[in-house]
């Protein structure tokens, strides 16, 4: 199925939104998405205060109806491919935002930071962004590395929650982990899950220090499925060589304790480990990089090689290999 939503299609929250596609498991989608900005920043004399409207920031393409899928279910969401869908993006330093300033969390007495703008020019051949200092001299290329911000489910509770926020519904997580080949698994918590996706971007740093990285507009595959029972408490990520668990809260330290008991109860299904044994062996083998530290929460990401845990212990029942067989059928 493909969809390329229109600027009154898109959705602004998970939860609250009538679903724009019903879908049945199994199902491969072809997607657009819009960059974080609306498309609003496409000079670096734009200033965010002024051209962006911040009721209409990290629009999201859905949210989608997965036939079938109920409260306590898992929903496996498979990215076979993220392709940048214009030749630029844009980032930006935002007033009150980002994780080296003065917010409005953290109020502090002096002035926010001078809002800038960067383009970056996309070079599909090289496979490259150009880096072009504003306020000095420096040019580089940088590859690209696209990823999804945002790949959420409806919360539960009738709660609807902003785009711009990360939580255990997934949401705006903003972490690199988010990237072609991963398989994402999110604990369904309202009838047909109400998945949405957007919020691409050409590359970002872990951590996502200014609050924007580079945001452009994508082309996105994706392959759904549906496993019924099993829902994580946190989002949970399955590379071909790892696994992944992402906590999102504040402070810092309980996104990523988040993350970690989410791999200790993943470790305990996956190797049939006594939580107390789970713990000690993540601590010996686990990573943790950042997502973001600049959102409405932050998240951290607790990651495990699948060769430190032996025999490769078929998570779901081996759902992402299924997947990433199905998702070579489609590019």
């Amino acid at each position: 199925m493909e969809f390329r939503p229109r600027p009154e299609q898109y959705a602004w929250t998970f939860g609250g939104v009538a679903p724009t596609h019903r879908i049945a498991p199994g199902t491969a989608l072809r997607l657009w998405t819009e960059d974080a900005f609306s498309g609003r920043l496409q000079r670096t004399s734009d200033k965010p205060s002024q051209v962006l409207n911040m009721a209409e920031v990290n629009p999201q393409t859905g949210p989608f109806f997965v036939e079938g899928a109920e409260p306590g279910d898992t929903l496996a969401i498979h990215i076979a491919d993220l392709s940048p869908a214009r030749d630029w993006a844009a980032s930006s330093t935002i007033p009150f935002f980002g994780a080296l300033t003065g917010t409005d969390r953290t109020a502090l007495l002096h002035e926010p930071l001078p809002e800038q703008t960067w383009i970056y020019q996309l070079d599909r051949e090289r496979g490259t962004v150009h880096f072009e200092a504003q306020r000095s001299q420096l040019s580089l290329e940088l590859p690209i590395a696209p990823m999804l911000g945002t790949v959420g489910v409806a919360p539960p509770g009738r709660e609807v929650r902003s785009s711009l926020v990360p939580d255990t519904f997934g949401g705006n997580m903003d972490t690199p982990e988010m990237r072609t080949g991963t398989t994402c698994y999110l604990g369904v918590n309202v009838e047909g899950a109400l998945f949405s996706v957007g919020d691409g971007h050409y590359r970002q740093g872990e951590g996502e220090s200014c609050g924007t990285a580079v945001e452009g507009a994508m082309d996105v595959t994706l392959v759904v499925e549906l496993i019924k029972g099993g829902a994580p408490a946190w989002p949970r990520l399955e590379h071909n060589d790892a696994y992944a668990v992402v906590g999102s809260a504040r402070p810092l330290e309980d996104a990523w304790r988040a993350s970690q008991v989410g791999m200790v109860t993943w470790l305990g299904e996956l190797c049939g480990l006594d939580p107390l044994d789970a713990y000690q062996l993540l601590t010996q083998i686990s990573r943790s990089p950042l997502a973001n530290v600049c959102d409405t929460n932050y998240s951290a990401v607790t990651k495990v090689d699948k060769a430190l845990l032996g025999a490769d212990r078929a998570a779901y029942g081996g759902m992402h290999r299924h997947l990433r067989e199905l998702a070579r059928t489609l590019v």
